[in-house]
């Protein structure tokens, strides 16, 4: 499960850092060990400090660019509808396009959208990575 988590972050409709907690918590919850207590609580306090991260850094930026709240909604919705990269890229531009009146502008806060979800998403697989680790070092101690 922690595997199909680990690839559910690259996936954005699979909820990937969720599956590694849940994995996780169950596996503490067989285990009912002080070290499986332990460790959850670290990978609980990871997955907090993740999600925290995960949006409000890519949010600033994105911010600090100018893109605009719907922009942002826009192109998810078209992410989703359409194959998930082509859908938001297109979804985010054509949004701006029709909020600025200028093809360069979009352009530069649509690449300011892309690199907020590739942050988003690193951030995020850096986070499930280390759960992952975490979990992975426990198994062994025990």
């Amino acid at each position: 499960m922690i595997a199909v988590g680990l690839v559910g972050v690259m996936v954005p409709l699979l909820p990937g850092m969720l599956l590694v907690y849940g994995a996780i918590l169950v596996w503490a919850a067989v285990e009912h060990s002080v070290v499986s207590w332990v460790t959850l609580a670290i990978v609980t306090a990871v997955v907090a400090a993740t999600f925290a991260v995960k949006y409000f850094w890519p949010v600033r930026r994105m911010r600090r660019a100018e893109l605009s709240t719907s922009t942002l909604v826009v192109g998810g919705v078209l992410g989703v509808i359409g194959f998930f990269v082509i859908g938001f890229v297109l979804g985010v531009y054509l949004a701006e396009l029709l909020r600025r009146q200028d093809y360069r502008r979009a352009w530069t806060s649509t690449v300011h959208a892309v690199k907020g979800v590739a942050l988003s998403m690193g951030v995020e697989l850096a986070g499930a990575l280390t759960a992952a680790a975490i979990w992975l070092v426990a198994v062994l101690v025990t």
